[in-house]
């Protein structure tokens, strides 16, 4: 099992490489709804904050931290530091378990063309992984019972949850006693890199940690998060201050 660490009050798991196949392998084996979140820098300041996605990352049977802030304030407050996961790399190493296994998949997101190709790749590069279903997102809410009666029905391994889908994480969560038994996971660039529509932020870029700048450059207003890392910078002292 994971080791699981709390960093200025929020749930992050310790996950090693190696250790990845039997975590997957035991969060599918168990019963009901079960759920794996990437969680930035972001998530975490959100989830400090009392409402369903706090409750929703406390709940969740794997966090993957993926943003290298989260290590330096592991660090910085004397905790075990998390390996820290490329979100899409994670992806497919997920997804090569669940085809070593024969296990089964179901889509949830984005437009019908994207998602007709990323089914296409995905039954090309992981031939015994079982598409299942797929729904597109920017659904209408009349559309949704047919949505979760399908998932409800199908039973697949695992929901890949990307774009179109509003409440990102909390939509499996808000709608978790609604199902029988399949592990969700959204990350929202998947469908968009898997149809080579949305461009991977480059390797080196994300081992220094420096994703942030790229996204900047996509979203200028993004710039002003900074002021959010600078004040998570000064919990992270208070917590080594005055925290036990």
């Amino acid at each position: 099992m994971a080791e699981r660490v709390s960093i200025v009050g929020v749930p992050v798991d310790i996950c090693q490489p190696d250790k990845l196949e039997n975590e997957i392998m035991e969060i599918l084996a168990k019963p009901g709804t079960k759920q794996i979140i990437f969680l930035s820098i972001w998530d975490l300041l959100k989830a400090r904050r009392k409402g369903d996605f706090a409750d929703c990352v406390k709940s969740a049977d794997l966090i993957i931290p993926i943003s290298k802030s989260i290590l330096r304030a592991a660090a910085v407050l004397k905790k075990p530091v998390p390996v820290r996961y490329n979100p899409f790399n994670a992806v497919i190493q997920i997804l090569s378990v669940l085809d070593s296994h024969f296990k089964t998949i179901y889509l949830l997101g984005s437009s019908k063309k994207t998602i007709s190709k990323v089914e296409h790749n995905i039954k090309d590069t992981f031939p015994s992984l079982k598409v299942i279903g797929r729904y597109v997102g920017y659904y209408p809410k009349t559309s949704e019972p047919d949505i979760i009666q399908a998932i409800f029905k199908a039973q697949p391994s695992l929901v890949l949850v990307s774009d179109g889908i509003r409440e990102k994480n909390c939509w499996a969560y808000r709608r978790r006693n609604q199902f029988s038994s399949s592990t969700f996971l959204y990350y929202k660039d998947a469908f968009g890199i898997f149809s080579e529509r949305v461009r991977r932020v480059d390797e080196k870029t994300f081992d220094k940690g420096l994703e942030f700048f790229a996204e900047i450059a996509h979203n200028p207003f993004k710039i002003f998060l900074i002021v959010r890392l600078f004040f998570f910078s000064l919990t992270v002292v208070w917590y080594k201050l005055f925290k036990k």
